[in-house]
């Protein structure tokens, strides 16, 4: 396994392993890698026949006073992990090497970023959509891969290359959970057990909300009452949203029908957490 720093080091490599007719995957990441991250790297590895993973904190994504300095930072570790995996080379830039100099030009992806987590994280999708262009362009590969958990940041990327015709394929694999149904994230390291244990609440709320859908509610806030229910059950979990949108247009609806995404956002102690769950919804 190979670890590069350079633009021209990993454009160099992803070439020629190109020229031998690989197919080539990138799993973009933030480091501190869990069995989340394992699960689109084993993803990569066996749809593609060459497998980049980024490891980089990109400063853009984060808002003032956000966790940009506190972000868990465990390279060793995360290399590990990668050369254990089978990962073919590992991108890991500084910030010079991907932000030179000021940047001018951003990639925005509209509407899809104005609800959800951009209501209260204004600016984080521009950094999240321009590092990814710039992670697409400098490695070239034929799929990316994405997770589920980050079901906003999903559909977004899924739309930012549509609407560019980048070259690429999106694979988005299923969300990794706990056995107490947490799904699995860097963040979950600012929790103390406790914390951990009231945060199985998130997925509770949103396997009530399947239920509910399942026994033929369809109106959207009578569901999202219930799923509220659960979250105020517990003083340390301080909600942010709890959302049922349309899965491709990410708008709010009121009466339940064909794809949806159900989604919550909550802050507990100093992290906050995300999840989310896709349903199809009978007509």
């Amino acid at each position: 396994m190979e670890v590069l720093e350079t633009v021209e080091a990993i454009r160099s490599l992803v070439r020629a392993a190109r020229s031998q007719g690989k197919r080539i995957g990138l799993v973009p990441t933030m480091g501190a890698l869990h069995i989340g991250h394992l699960s689109l790297i084993e993803a990569a590895i066996k749809e593609c026949d060459f497998v980049v993973v980024s490891i980089f904190v990109n400063p853009t994504q984060f808002g003032a006073g956000e966790d940009f300095e506190k972000y868990p930072r465990t390279f060793d570790a995360d290399l590990e992990i990668c050369r254990k995996a089978g990962v073919d080379a590992v991108f890991a830039p500084t910030t010079k090497q991907m932000y030179g100099c000021e940047n001018f030009t951003w990639v925005k992806v509209e509407k899809l970023t104005e609800s959800l987590c951009g209501q209260s994280r204004p600016t984080h999708f521009r950094g999240v959509t321009t590092v990814c262009a710039k992670l697409f362009n400098i490695v070239a590969s034929d799929v990316a891969f994405f997770g589920q958990k980050d079901g906003q940041q999903a559909i977004v990327i899924k739309r930012m290359v549509a609407d560019l015709n980048m070259p690429l394929e999106i694979v988005v694999c299923p969300t990794i959970r706990q056995p107490d149904g947490l799904a699995v994230s860097s963040r979950n390291k600012y929790l103390t057990e406790q914390q951990k244990k009231d945060a199985t609440l998130i997925y509770k709320s949103l396997q009530k909300c399947q239920q509910m859908i399942e026994s033929g509610v369809k109106n959207a806030q009578q569901i999202i009452a219930q799923m509220r229910r659960i979250l105020q059950q517990v003083p340390s979990i301080k909600i942010e949203y709890i959302s049922i949108v349309d899965a491709e247009t990410l708008q709010t609806v009121d009466q339940l029908s064909g794809k949806i995404l159900a989604a919550v956002a909550v802050r507990i102690g100093p992290a906050r957490l995300i999840d989310n769950i896709l349903l199809d919804v009978p007509k």
